[in-house]
């Protein structure tokens, strides 16, 4: 099969070498603003060919969109008018409800599966890239219903390829919940970093205190700009609703602090020590659910629609 990927970075890099390794891939073309990444790409055997955005998808059987989400919403509706019935679209994005609903209209969209892998450091460009990146994550495909039956077949065939374990929902659910378990933590380790930087002025005596709590804590805060605005833009009434509700945690442990109020601050602990109990119980859940859920798709051929 031939695939596009349209944005060498961090997620479509490594989207391509697993997708390779399992032999999805006969043949990838990499699209991508940045001529250095590549450059990179093909010293790296990320893709085979560099091609332009129009070359790329009508050579390609599976075009996958790896991009900012703002970036996302703009090149989505494009790539439905350049593709046929053939075709199938996915994306990689952080955020769901904007960039479906960018093409709910569209006469081509049920060749788009809206899809979110769960998986992402503070690093970007296509050296950071690595094949093994997603085994054991969540893969979430948002309003499959929309989507045509083969190009969902295709798409759940990728995920099962990147080794994730797969979730269906709503665009609307996904972006609720990512800002609880995503959007937010990106927030609060900028917020820390910062508070760091303002307050601890002396950055050698940062780093040889620097305990593995606070490295893994403000490791987020290395993520780029670039990437986070265009999310907390798209995702920001769920972003407020829980950055709202965290700005009022953190006012109980300053009011417990001010008051000396220790019993209070301990109570504090102990409640947000049960996310530890909650976590196990649910990734041992999420487990045995992925292997109830395996299907056979060994029986299931892709060939290629084009020259």
């Amino acid at each position: 099969m031939k695939i596009s990927i349209i944005g060498i970075g961090l997620i479509g890099g490594s989207m391509a070498l697993k997708l390779r390794e399992k032999g999805m891939a006969g043949f990838i073309y990499g699209t991508d603003n940045s001529e250095k990444h590549l450059t990179e790409a093909l010293d790296l055997k990320i893709i085979d060919e560099k091609a332009d955005l129009e070359n790329a998808i009508k050579k390609s059987d599976l075009i996958i969109l790896s991009v900012p989400v703002d970036a996302a919403k703009k090149l989505l509706p494009q790539i439905l008018d350049l593709i046929s019935d053939e075709q199938t679209v996915m994306d990689a994005g952080s955020t769901k409800a904007g960039i479906v609903n960018a093409v709910k209209d569209h006469p081509k969209r049920s060749r788009f599966v809206a899809f979110h892998p769960m998986w992402g450091t503070e690093n970007n460009g296509p050296r950071s890239a690595v094949s093994e990146s997603f085994a054991g994550k969540a893969g979430v495909i948002c309003n499959k219903e929309e989507s045509a039956a083969d190009a969902l077949l295709l798409v759940e065939k990728i995920v099962e390829s990147l080794d994730m374990h797969m979730i269906y929902m709503s665009a609307e659910s996904h972006d609720v919940h990512t800002a609880y378990i995503s959007h937010i933590s990106h927030i609060t380790s900028y917020a820390l970093a910062n508070t760091v930087l303002e307050k601890e002025r002396e950055e050698e005596t940062i780093f040889q205190l620097a305990s593995s709590g606070f490295s893994s804590t403000v490791r987020l805060a290395k993520s780029h700009p670039e990437m986070w605005v265009p999310i907390f833009k798209q995702n920001k009434e769920n972003v407020l609703d829980v950055l709202n509700e965290h700005i009022s945690q953190l006012r109980k442990f300053k009011s417990a602090l001010e008051k000396e109020n220790f019993e209070y601050l301990g109570e504090l602990i102990s409640n947000a020590n049960k996310i530890r109990g909650s976590w196990r119980n649910k990734c041992i859940g999420r487990v045995n659910s992925a292997q109830r859920f395996r299907h056979d798709f060994n029986t299931i051929e892709f060939t290629s629609n084009n020259p």
